[in-house]
């Protein structure tokens, strides 16, 4: 597939919006409650959400697909809000990384990473940090090979449930 990746801006918070719910609603269908994946959805993933982060110090970059420039994934990055993270403000967070499971292990989701990762070191980050669902096994190993390990665990509310997450960081090299 012919695919691209550029740094989304404001106007891009409809798209983001898109997949953020395309891919959250992919992922959890059957393991959380369909009520509960909706309102997230709409609370965490609407447009207003995607252009309050963009105009708070977080950046993201989205991939489109040709022809025609369909969105199919996107990372977002930004200040770290996660146990575990440095009190000195030096760890960044990977609060996002979403790709259509039609294109898993096509080369985006590897691209968006290393694009957020780049910038968190363009930006002196000493880590990246992301949250992710204990259960979902597919994620945690395409973390831990692009060298993330567990830090720390949180509770993630979906709804009226919490649900177990794990903390992982990828330690950046100094200069």
């Amino acid at each position: 597939m012919d695919w691209t990746i550029n740094e989304a801006s404001a106007d891009d918070a409809d798209r983001l919006a898109l997949i953020g719910s395309a891919t959250f609603l992919e992922t959890f269908a059957g393991i959380l409650d369909g009520s509960a994946i909706v309102a997230h959805c709409q609370r965490e993933h609407g447009e207003a959400a995607y252009r309050r982060f963009l105009g708070t110090g977080y950046q993201a970059w989205l991939a489109t697909v040709a022809p025609g420039g369909a969105p199919i994934g996107f990372a977002l990055l930004g200040p770290a809000d996660l146990p575990g993270a440095a009190e000195d403000g030096s760890d960044l967070e990977l609060k996002r990384i979403y790709v259509l499971s039609r294109f898993h292990g096509g080369g985006p989701g590897k691209a968006l990473m290393q694009r957020a990762v780049e910038q968190a070191a363009e930006r002196r980050a000493q880590r990246v940090l992301l949250g992710v669902y204990r259960h979902n096994e597919r994620a945690i190993r395409f973390y831990q090979k692009n060298g993330f390990a567990q830090i720390a665990e949180r509770r993630f509310r979906v709804g009226d449930r919490d649900y177990e997450d794990i903390v992982l960081a990828k330690p950046l090299g100094s200069d």
